[in-house]
């Protein structure tokens, strides 16, 4: 029988990914004691971050998968254990890049995050469905997505992307729960059942702010904020937090939904943040015939992308409409976004064109230093 080597073993380990914080369990210091003898029995512990984690039955079985393909390797015992306070602050201090002090990530001057923040003037327009299938897409074309249910009072991005677990706080950072490859966070996770949340300004501001630095998000590509209708409080906050966030207009062709909408993004110029668009959602419905029922009317996301062209003095395009389709509300319900469960449906191919052009917008350079010295005269 063939001598299993420790590094062979390390190296099987390093393939271990931890499915909340998606880092190998080698990088993370996860790997405690790690023995083989003669026989080609292993035994290894597995330091869990917090002894409540909900996914340690994943770690178990990956762990075992992975030694159990090593040559050599005839038995795995996998042990789990709990890291230590000083072992839990050094995992901090490296997830947060060796600073132990909470800061924005999507702030920072050097950050390449694209921040969306999807808003509306007004409810019922299909803001959060559109938030939800973006962000599904996006990760479905290989981009790290995540998404914050910022729209405190009517939260449903959980239940739209289908997440099964809650958040797992390591001491005051908290890791994100994950559903179709997409990073979530919601109020709606820390709710008991359907309570509503009654709060004023300041503690809508800090809850935000919450989940901007406290929420571990990795290197994300594409960050959604799902905001509430409106142009209140998590409006404004989100222009103080991530000044570089872009402004993602949903409306419907309804006029009346329009000139609402147009008011959602002229905030823009008073928080001095970009419009990246207008979505119009329910844009019709398509008939057995082949003909298109404008239930709601017509031209209203033009007409809201042409205004707000006006106002900001720069090109606001409309970036797509979404027809009306049962299988996106059923998907909604269902926590599959219709772009997965139904990739055929009229609304899906219209959502994942969306996506598509906001995939191919290059990461955001807005405030990073370009290495330019002042010449001197």
């Amino acid at each position: 029988m063939p001598q299993v080597s420790t590094d062979a073993l390390h190296a099987a380990l390093e393939t271990v990914i931890d499915p909340e914080i998606r880092r190998p369990i080698t990088e993370l210091g996860m790997v405690g004691e790690l023995t083989c003898d003669d026989e080609g029995r292993v035994a290894v512990t597995v330091l869990l971050t917090v002894a409540a984690c909900p996914l340690k039955d994943t770690l178990t079985r990956d762990t075992t998968t992975a030694l159990t393909a090593v040559e050599g390797v005839t038995d795995v015992a996998v042990t789990l254990g709990v890291m230590s306070d000083e072992q839990r602050a050094e995992l901090k201090t490296r997830l947060r890049g060796g600073t132990a002090e909470r800061e924005v990530p999507f702030a920072k001057p050097g950050s390449l995050t694209r921040v969306y923040a999807v808003a509306s003037g007004k409810g019922g327009v299909g803001k959060s469905s559109v938030t939800a299938n973006l962000a599904a897409s996006l990760a479905g074309q290989g981009l790290s997505v995540g998404v914050v249910d910022a729209d405190i009072y009517g939260f449903s991005i959980p239940r739209m992307l289908g997440v099964e677990h809650r958040p797992t706080q390591v001491d005051d950072m908290i890791m994100p729960p994950v559903s179709h490859g997409v990073k979530v966070i919601s109020i709606g996770m820390f709710v008991p059942g359907n309570q509503p949340v009654v709060w004023r300004g300041p503690m809508l501001h800090r809850a935000l702010q919450q989940f901007l630095a406290d929420v571990f998000w990795g290197d994300l590509d594409v960050l959604l904020l799902d905001l509430p209708p409106g142009t209140g409080d998590i409006a404004i906050s989100v222009a103080q937090l991530v000044p570089g966030a872009e402004i993602l207009v949903v409306t419907t062709p309804q006029q009346a939904a329009a000139e609402v909408a147009e008011r959602a993004g002229s905030i823009a110029l008073q928080t001095h943040q970009r419009i990246v668009g207008v979505v119009e959602n329910m844009s019709w419905l398509q008939l057995p015939d082949g003909s298109r029922e404008e239930i709601f009317g017509s031209g209203g996301g033009r007409e809201v992308a042409e205004s707000l062209t006006r106002s900001v003095g720069a090109d606001v395009p409309l970036l797509g409409q979404i027809p009306l389709d049962t299988r996106l509300r059923v998907g909604s319900d269902e926590g599959m976004p219709v772009v997965l469960g139904e990739p055929d449906a009229p609304a899906a191919a219209a959502l994942r064109d969306i996506a598509t052009g906001l995939a191919g917008r290059s990461r955001g350079l807005a405030g990073r230093s370009l290495g330019l010295s002042p010449v001197g005269r």
